[in-house]
Order: structure tokens, then C-alpha cells, then sequence
């Protein structure tokens, strides 16, 4: 039994709602991440936060999404990564897809507090296109990608496991795209326009610190179907160290997935560069590799999260045994989502969620730990 740490300034560990609306399984898993990190750092778990229950208490925050605005902060009484699981931006558009890319120019539409340091501090970490404020701006970020690439990839910026992102290879198939997106949120939150890959493998780079641990972790996703025949992400298979990214560099890894490591890292050295009020204790970055048009080897991250996410179940079971066991320098740790009535979970996975969620059906989620060559 993990024991409290001593003079922990937290009184509780509470769950922090922030969406309008949390899927069921999501909240299933969430409750159960939360009670693990629970009893890492010897807090009680006390749920859902309210302010009312939890008034005069120092509480340790797992939020839902990552935090916006200095007011969030003052209001729950966060001052750093020390304070929660997860992450927290100045502005709204930061914590999305948006910053994973530049602007066509100097003139191009954008949001307050937009940095154009960051976007030059992550090319060459990202893959080849922009992002767009306007119809214009983005009529005009697509006509040069296809100058360059047969097919471009449309991706609205708050879509998760791949949903809603569409592939176009002329400017006609682009306005029909673009007819779809809401002339509001696309100056409000942006669009990307991506260079398409063929033959893809999703890298997952990151890292969790919690007081007094830290891991960080290498590892690939897989893309599974779901009930309405669908592509999404299907899980995480990672191998994950005890320390920073420099940890990795132990581990006997290809070329490519040792720039993965690398190009990941930086895009994280330039948030912190760039937006010196963000933080963020929870950090996973999606790097693709994969052939463009012209048959060259990309690479580049794709999205960033700095909350709780598909991987974290793992890696919540690697700082388990990383803090019940100090010896314990390195493991291996898979989650995988699977739907339909034939998903079953091996006999000794962990599951986190099997049931119907009224909004994806009949889903499944487990968990599985390697350590010194053993199931866990």
C-alpha cells in the first residue's frame, strides 16, 4: 500500500467536470484512473468536485479537458502542475489541433494571443501544412498544399479519435468541405490542412509527472472499427521509463521512432518556450509517420493533449508500479478499445469499461501491464 506522501499539501484527490457533456465510458474510466492516482499519492478520493462539499479543502484535480483561463485557476485554487492531472492554457485555441501548424502570412486571420515564435519553433516537428481562421485563409492554405501534394487532409480542430476529418485532391472537393464547416467556429477555433500520408503509424510520445514521479513513455497506436464501421483509435501499446524523455534514449529503439521521441520533445520545449503561462503534468503527443505523394518518409506530430486521454489508463498503471516499486526502471503498458458483441478481453487484461454507451453502442476497454516479464 502506497503510503501519503509526507506534508502533501492536498487534502483530497476529486474528479473536475468541465464538458457540457463526458461520455459514459469515458467517465467510467476516469473515475477509475482517478482512485488509482488516489492511492499513488495517499488522498482520499472524493469524486466529483463541488465547491460547495469541498469548500476549505486543498483538493488534487483530475479535470476533464485541459484548463482555459486565469479565472479556473483562481477559482479552484491551482498553481501549477503539482495541483492536477492534466493541463492548463492561457487561450482556448492552444490545447487543440490548431497550434499544431502556421499561418499562410503575415496577413492571415488569427486569435488573440496567437504566437508566431511557436510556430517557427516547431517546423520540421510537424508535418507539412497550415492552419486556417477563414474560408479565405484556408482556400488559400490549400491551393499551395496541392501544389505540392496530391491529397490533403481537412481536420476540424475539436474532433477526437479521427472523426470528421476529410481527404480532398482539388480545390472543388474543398469547398464542399468547407461548406460544411460553421463560418463561426472556424474563426473562433480554426481549421488544419494537412498533407495526406499513406500507409500511417501513430506514435504515441509523453509524459506524466505526478509529486514525486515521473515517467515517460514511447509506444504506437492501432485503429480499430467502430459500431457504425467507422476508423477510430483502437488503443496504445507503450514502453514507458521512469524519469523524462532523456529516459528513452535507454530503451533499444529504430530510427524512426527515436525522431518520434525527438520532434515530440521539441514541440513540448517550445509550448513551455512560447506560452510561458502554460503547464501541464499530463503530456501526450501524436506523432505520424508515414509516405506523402511523392513516396518520401514523413514525419511529424499530429496533436497534442495535455489531459486525460485514451493512453492514460496505461499510464497510470506504469506510475503504479513505478511507485510501488523503486527498482522498477522500465515496462511495458497496453490499452485497447474494441466494439461489437465479439470484443472480448483477454483472461488476464484489466478491464475499465465493458458495456453500451448510448452513444457508440456495445464498447470495450481493458487494460494490460508487462513488468519483468509478467502480466499484470
Amino acid at each position: 500500500m502506497v503510503m501519503r506522501h509526507a506534508g502533501s499539501p492536498h487534502d483530497a484527490l476529486v474528479l473536475l467536470r468541465t464538458r457540457e457533456h463526458l461520455p459514459e465510458h469515458e467517465a467510467t474510466v476516469h473515475r477509475d484512473i482517478a482512485s488509482r492516482i488516489a492511492r499513488i499519492l495517499g488522498l482520499p478520493f472524493q469524486g466529483e468536485y463541488s465547491a460547495q462539499k469541498h469548500s476549505g479543502l486543498r483538493c488534487y484535480f483530475i479535470p476533464d479537458a485541459t484548463l482555459i483561463g486565469f479565472k479556473s485557476l483562481e477559482s479552484l485554487a491551482i498553481s501549477g502542475e503539482e495541483d492536477l492531472f492534466g493541463g492548463f492554457a492561457k487561450w482556448d485555441f492552444l490545447p487543440t489541433k490548431a497550434v499544431s501548424h502556421g499561418l499562410i502570412g503575415a496577413s492571415a486571420e488569427r486569435p488573440q494571443g496567437w504566437s508566431e515564435k511557436f510556430s517557427e519553433r516547431v517546423k520540421g516537428s510537424t508535418l507539412p501544412g497550415f492552419t486556417a481562421f477563414s474560408r479565405a485563409d484556408a482556400r488559400e492554405a490549400a491551393r499551395l498544399l496541392l501544389e505540392q501534394h496530391v491529397r490533403i487532409r481537412i481536420k476540424p480542430v475539436h474532433a477526437t479519435a479521427g472523426r470528421g476529418q476529410v481527404v480532398v485532391q482539388s480545390m472543388d472537393d474543398l469547398d464542399l468541405a468547407l461548406h460544411e464547416q460553421d463560418e463561426t467556429a472556424l474563426s473562433e477555433c480554426g481549421l488544419v490542412l494537412e498533407a495526406q500520408l499513406e500507409h500511417v503509424v501513430t506514435y504515441s510520445v509523453g509524459q506524466v509527472r505526478l509529486p514525486g514521479l515521473v515517467a515517460s513513455y514511447i509506444g504506437t497506436q492501432s485503429l480499430t472499427r467502430d459500431n457504425h464501421g467507422e476508423e477510430v483509435y483502437g488503443g496504445s501499446r507503450l514502453q514507458i521509463c521512469r524519469g523524462d524523455f532523456s529516459a528513452l534514449d535507454q530503451l533499444e529503439l529504430d530510427d524512426e521512432t527515436r525522431r518520434a521521441v525527438k520532434i515530440a520533445a521539441a514541440f513540448d520545449a517550445a509550448a513551455d518556450a512560447s506560452y510561458p503561462e502554460f503547464f501541464a503534468s499530463r503530456r501526450n503527443y501524436d506523432v505520424a509517420a508515414g509516405l506523402d505523394a511523392h513516396h518520401a518518409r514523413q514525419v511529424g506530430v499530429l496533436e497534442q493533449s495535455w489531459r486525460i486521454g485514451g493512453a492514460s489508463r496505461a499510464e497510470v498503471a506504469a506510475l503504479e508500479a513505478f511507485a510501488d516499486d523503486p527498482s522498477c526502471q522500465h515496462l511495458q503498458a497496453e490499452t485497447i478499445e474494441l466494439f461489437g458483441a465479439d470484443a472480448k478481453a483477454p483472461p488476464d487484461a484489466l478491464e475499465t469499461f465493458s458495456g453500451v454507451d448510448p452513444e457508440l453502442g456495445l464498447i470495450r476497454k481493458y487494460v494490460m501491464v508487462n513488468a519483468y516479464g509478467n502480466k499484470q
